[in-house]
């Protein structure tokens, strides 16, 4: 690799460079300033802006870097594409958010010593997601999902206030260590097979004659346990109630949406990167027929969304709810991947959009409410509607989209989904997603009874945040309302990001 490809390659990692410069910065002034750490979470906005002036440059964009030659085809370890970049953006707009929702938060406050190593370890979860929806080789996929893993594994239990704090990062630890184990270990298997690490070098090699079809499915198993465990599927889903009941809400809230849309971007890149031949005129996804991807994932998907939805009936805590929420969540944005389409691919921006606004906005409110209350129980919220009316409707239209309600963005996400489900004309599969929906309605009615129709014995306590948290929580709250009428906007941006580069 000569040196006119090494700095063309950096041209395409101006993101990923302005995180790492973010991160030094942040770190060279807690050490400087290390006993007045206000400035610590504006400068971490600045280099959260500055990253997402070069991600909207990004649009549009399409090339390798720290490319190879393989017959006669250029390929690299990274690629920038749009595809990747609407992840991007996700991942930084969520973070935006996390930074200001992390200036209310009362856990983080306690901790304000460690304030610098708070944000450090969050650009480092986030320079770990930027290079994981661009990477097209194995060992920068592992490289970056070891780089997110390890921050999340120590903000989980970052604010050490209670035990609960302590045993959610070493759970979320063990099962990370397991799950990145298995995945080295399949992608080690498909070295060995194919002889190369890079996803389209694979695609070329994978139908030849010297690779074992068995060895291969054992390998691609161990794989897709590593990355079902990013993104909280079942039946790798045993980390996520009791990190996310754990951790601060904060990083809990980061958790469930940026960490999943990077699993999800890097699965999906995975799937068709090295086993789709081609993509038809009708957008379907030409798939090599060496593994059954289709069954596999059906059953993921329903098994993954299924088991959320029974197991957040039972929950009373609300973090723990939302987060066997998110595992339902996690299944319903398999089911468009399943249809190996562009439509499906095309559902899944789309909820990923909506998703990002709903689950923040609620994590949100909870957070709020824990601050004056000091709880996160169900039982604690009767009430609420009357002591504060605008917490409480903030909440309700949350909630309501994440059941996929009209006229809320979430039920145009699950339209798109069952849509894509029914042009793929896998009928039974959109009726399970469909029961499964209406099953969510109850433990998302749940919390709306206990805040209005519950009687209440003593006089509820009143939550009545600042006029800057109000508009932090309506900068969530209406385009939930606004792109559930007028959706045009999201469906055009992730139309125009559904091709991923060489297909």
């Amino acid at each position: 690799m000569d040196v006119s490809n090494i700095i063309e390659s950096l041209k395409l990692l101006k993101p990923e460079i302005a995180v790492s410069a973010g991160l030094i910065i942040v770190l060279i002034f807690d050490l400087i300033f290390h006993k007045d750490k206000k400035l610590i979470p504006y400068l971490a906005l600045i280099g959260l802006f500055a990253a997402g002036y070069f991600v909207i440059e990004q649009f549009g964009i399409n090339g390798f870097g720290f490319s190879t030659k393989s017959s006669f085809k250029t390929f690299g370890m990274v690629t920038v594409d749009s595809f990747g970049t609407f992840f991007k953006l996700l991942i930084l707009i969520s973070a935006v958010f996390i930074v200001l929702f992390s200036t209310l938060s009362d856990e983080i406050k306690k901790t304000s010593a460690r304030l610098g190593e708070y944000y450090v370890l969050i650009f480092g979860m986030i320079l770990g997601m930027f290079l994981m929806v661009s990477a097209s080789d194995f060992i920068l996929i592992y490289l970056s999902m070891e780089l997110l893993s390890l921050s999340s594994y120590v903000l989980s239990g970052f604010t050490k206030l209670r035990d609960r704090n302590t045993e959610a990062s070493l759970k979320y630890l063990i099962y990370g260590s397991v799950s990145s184990g298995l995945m080295l270990f399949g992608i080690s298997l498909i070295y060995g097979l194919t002889g190369s690490t890079n996803l389209y070098v694979i695609n070329s090699l994978i139908l030849g004659p010297q690779v074992n079809v068995l060895t291969l499915s054992f390998a691609l198993i161990l794989i897709i346990a590593g990355m079902g465990f990013k993104i909280s599927a079942a039946p790798f889903h045993f980390w996520t109630p009791d990190v996310y009941e754990g951790a601060p809400i904060t990083i809990t809230a980061f958790l469930s949406v940026a960490s999943k849309a990077a699993g999800f971007a890097i699965l999906i890149r995975f799937l068709k990167t090295v086993f789709a031949s081609s993509t038809l005129d009708n957008g379907y996804w030409l798939m090599n027929q060496i593994f059954d991807w289709n069954l596999i994932l059906v059953i993921l998907s329903v098994l993954t969304m299924t088991l959320g939805n029974f197991s957040a009936l039972w929950q009373n805590n609300l973090k723990r709810m939302l987060a066997y929420s998110s595992i339902a969540h996690a299944g319903y944005l398999l089911l468009g991947v399943v249809v190996f389409s562009n439509q499906g691919l095309i559902a899944v921006l789309i909820y990923f959009f909506v998703y990002m606004l709903m689950n923040l906005g609620a994590f949100l409110i909870v957070m709020l409410i824990a601050n004056k209350l000091g709880t996160e129980e169900i039982d604690d919220y009767d009430g609420l509607g009357y002591s504060s009316p605008f917490l409480a409707l903030c909440l309700a239209l949350f909630l309501v989209s994440l059941a996929g309600l009209p006229p809320t963005a979430g039920f145009i996400g699950k339209l798109y989904i069952f849509t894509a489900l029914i042009d793929a004309k896998m009928f039974v599969v959109a009726v399970i997603a469909v029961l499964n929906s209406v099953l969510s309605l109850y433990y998302y009615a749940r919390v709306l009874k206990h805040m209005y129709l519950v009687k209440v014995k003593i006089q509820p306590v009143e939550v009545n945040p600042a006029w800057n948290v109000k508009l932090l929580v309506l900068l969530l709250a209406v385009p939930v309302l606004v792109f559930g009428v007028y959706f045009s906007p999201i469906v055009e941006l992730a139309k125009n990001c559904v091709t991923l580069l060489g297909f």
